[in-house]
């Protein structure tokens, strides 16, 4: 496969993985474009990926799984899958494929086209940095160059050899400075002096069902203690929302909550503070300056052989504190998350607003450290290994 020329009208296998990558992968194809109008796509998009003209071989919703049980329960199917779209991609020949976020799958699948001498890269670094490190010999061997996100990955990378380069995240370019929140509130029929909690239980089915209950929980001892809250809950499917609202259903009606689609960025905005799944959700939190208390919950089997091997390596798993470098919001780990902890962490930000400017500065200044450009700057690293 190698030795193909490619001209201005280069192929480019893409495979992303769930709303996130969907993202990433949607600026980082207009930042091609802008550089190569020919350039062509084909792979695994997500919607927004495939209306920018990205052909898809399948959906990146198969992708979008979680923790070590939920891969391997699986496996059998995201293997067939793996083993389609490289007999694709070698009848294809394309000139650069991109992994996007996914590294469980993307990684194996970069290291069999790599062997066939296609340039390989990897947009979002695999967290090896925060568990299971011996990884890093693999990433070597499948990748050519690393996409980093965050400003700390790079130097965890080059001292294990592995190429790699710091883009900044696209979502600090797509989040004003500062957000508008009068604007946010009456776009969603809420006042000025309303008390708003947004509840984000993550993007992913085995994240909902596993943080509905102590989030609705939570939302209730809150709701028991100040009069007057209100609740906002952003979903970015139907499954979710479906799930979601089923455990919601029995208290709905003690709650001022309003279930909406998507427009997350909206109710960030116009949120008093925010209870979330980790992930990229904590990052959207922090770019709106809004306070936050962090959950993660994985299958349990997952975290008893997390725990059990050692295989976790960093004090947080909160994005903001692993940028900041502290721990600036509270985070709850699998059976720490109880409704109740989860709803005095949120009510100590009620009740403490003047925590509140020391937080906004931090994170005002992540913003501007991740405000790169990122999806031209990926484009630009991607294009330096298309064969010319």
């Amino acid at each position: 496969m190698s030795g193909t020329g490619h001209s201005a009208e280069p192929l480019i296998a893409l495979v992303a993985g769930e709303a996130s990558g969907d993202n990433l992968g949607t600026a980082l194809i207009a930042a091609i474009r802008e550089r190569l109008p020919g350039a062509r796509f084909v792979g695994v998009p997500g919607p927004r990926m495939r209306d920018a003209g990205c052909e898809a071989l399948a959906e990146s919703d198969e992708l979008a799984l979680m923790g070590l049980t939920e891969i391997l329960r699986h496996l059998p199917r995201l293997l067939r899958l793996r083993r389609r779209l490289i007999k694709e991609f070698y009848a294809r020949r394309p000139a650069v494929f991109v992994g996007i976020d996914a590294p469980e799958f993307n990684l194996g699948l970069a290291r069999r086209l790599k062997q066939a001498g296609v340039p390989t890269v990897q947009y979002v670094s695999p967290q090896v940095w925060a568990w299971r490190q011996g990884r890093v010999r693999g990433i070597a061997e499948s990748c050519d160059r690393i996409l980093c996100l965050l400003p700390f990955e790079p130097d965890f990378f080059t001292r294990h050899g592995v190429a790699s380069r710091f883009v900044g995240h696209p979502l600090a370019d797509q989040f004003p400075l500062h957000a508008d929140r009068s604007a946010a509130r009456a776009a969603l029929g809420y006042t000025e002096s309303d008390e708003i909690v947004a509840l984000l239980p993550g993007s992913r089915m085995g994240e909902v069902s596993r943080l509905a209950t102590p989030f609705v929980g939570a939302a209730q001892w809150l709701a028991a203690r100040r009069r007057g809250v209100k609740f906002i809950v952003p979903l970015t499917s139907i499954a979710t929302r479906t799930h979601f609202e089923s455990v919601l259903a029995p208290v709905s009606a003690a709650l001022a909550i309003k279930v909406q689609d998507g427009q997350s960025q909206l109710a960030l905005a116009a949120a008093d503070v925010v209870l979330t799944a980790s992930g990229t959700a904590t990052l959207e939190t922090l770019l709106s300056q809004r306070p936050m208390v962090v959950a993660y919950q994985l299958a349990p089997l997952t975290a008893f052989l997390l725990r059990r091997l050692g295989l976790v390596k960093v004090k947080h798993f909160a994005q903001p504190n692993l940028l900041v470098g502290r721990e600036v919001v509270p985070e709850f780990f699998q059976e720490a998350a109880t409704p109740a902890a989860l709803g005095a962490a949120v009510l100590r930000w009620l009740e403490e607003p003047a925590a509140l400017e020391s937080l906004q500065r931090d994170f005002a200044s992540v913003h501007q450290q991740l405000r790169q450009g990122g999806a031209g700057l990926a484009a630009d690293a991607v294009l330096e290994l298309v064969p010319r």
